[in-house]
C-alpha cells in the first residue's frame, strides 16, 4: 500500500527500511501520543519565556528566534535522516521551535490583544475534531484523498518558496500576504490543508504501528505530528491577524 502523506517527516519511505518488530519493542498508539505530549510541554516552556521577552528585552528576544530558527532547521533536518536519533532530536526540534512561536505569538499579542489564545484554541480544536472524526470513520484517508492533499501542500510550498525568492530581490507578492479577500481566502485555504494534514498524519502513524516499527519511531511519528501542528498554528495565527487587522 502507498502510504503517502505530504509531511516531509512522514512520507511513504519512512517505514519501508525498519525492521518488523514485536511486543515491548514495537511502536505504538499510546506511546506515540504520549511522546507528543512530550514534546507539547517542552514547546510551551521555551515559549513562555520568549513571551516574557517581549517588550522587555528585544536584543535577547531576536537572538533566541533567530536561533530557534536555525536550531529547528537542524534538528528537524537531523531527526528525517537519522529516525533512530529521534528520542534526543526530536525534543531538541520541539524546544528551538518553542523559542520561535513563544516570541512570535507575544509580538501578534502585542498588535492584536487575545489572539495567541484564539489561535492555541483553535489549533487544538481543529485536532481533536479531526481526530475524532478519523477514529470514527467520517474521515477516511484515501489514496484520492493523500494524493490532493500532497498537491496542494506542495502547491503551497512553491508560492511560499517563490515570494521568499522574490523577495530577495525586492519582488513582493502582496494579494498574498495583504488584508484583502484574496489575502483571507488564501490564508483560509492554506490553514484548511494544514488541517488535512493531520489525517494523514494520524493514518501514516497507524499504519506504522500495524507494520510493526521499532520503538524509537513513536518520537518520530511524534515529530511529524508537532511539525504539522506548528504549521497549522502559524497559519491560524497569520488568518486571525489578517481578519483583525480589518476592524
Amino acid at each position: 500500500m502507498d502510504m503517502r502523506t505530504s509531511n516531509p517527516a512522514l512520507n511513504k519511505k519512512t517505514f519501508s527500511d525498519l525492521p518488523a518488530v514485536v511486543g515491548e519493542q514495537a511502536m505504538t498508539l499510546q506511546g506515540t501520543v504520549n511522546k507528543t505530549l512530550i514534546l507539547l510541554v517542552l514547546v510551551a516552556a521555551p515559549a513562555i519565556y520568549t513571551w516574557s521577552l517581549v517588550g522587555s528585552d528585544p536584543g535577547q528576544l531576536v537572538v533566541l528566534l533567530v536561533g530557534g530558527l536555525i536550531a529547528g532547521l537542524v534538528f528537524s533536518l537531523v531527526t528525517v535522516f537519522k529516525k533512530e536519533w529521534s528520542a534526543v532530536t526530536a525534543p531538541l526540534y520541539a524546544v528551538a521551535e518553542g523559542l520561535v512561536l513563544g516570541g512570535i505569538s507575544g509580538m501578534m499579542e502585542q498588535a492584536y490583544p487575545g489572539i495567541a489564545f484564539q489561535a492555541v484554541a483553535l489549533t487544538f480544536g481543529t485536532l481533536v475534531m479531526l481526530l475524532v472524526a478519523y477514529t470514527s470513520g467520517w474521515i477516511r484517508a484515501t489514496e484520492s484523498f493523500k494524493v490532493g492533499v500532497f498537491a496542494a501542500t506542495g502547491a503551497i510550498g512553491l508560492i511560499y518558496l517563490v515570494t521568499m525568492v522574490l523577495g530577495f530581490f525586492g519582488v513582493h507578492l502582496p494579494f498574498i500576504h495583504d488584508t484583502g479577500m484574496f489575502g483571507i481566502g488564501f490564508s483560509l485555504f492554506v490553514v484548511v490543508v494544514a488541517a488535512l494534514n493531520l489525517i494523514l498524519d494520524f493514518d501514516f502513524i497507524e499504519q506504522g504501528c500495524n507494520a510493526g516499527a521499532p520503538k524509537y519511531m513513536e518520537w518520530y511519528g511524534a515529530f511529524g505530528l508537532m511539525v504539522t501542528l506548528i504549521w497549522l498554528y502559524m497559519e491560524i495565527l497569520r488568518l486571525l491577524a489578517k481578519l483583525r487587522s480589518r476592524d
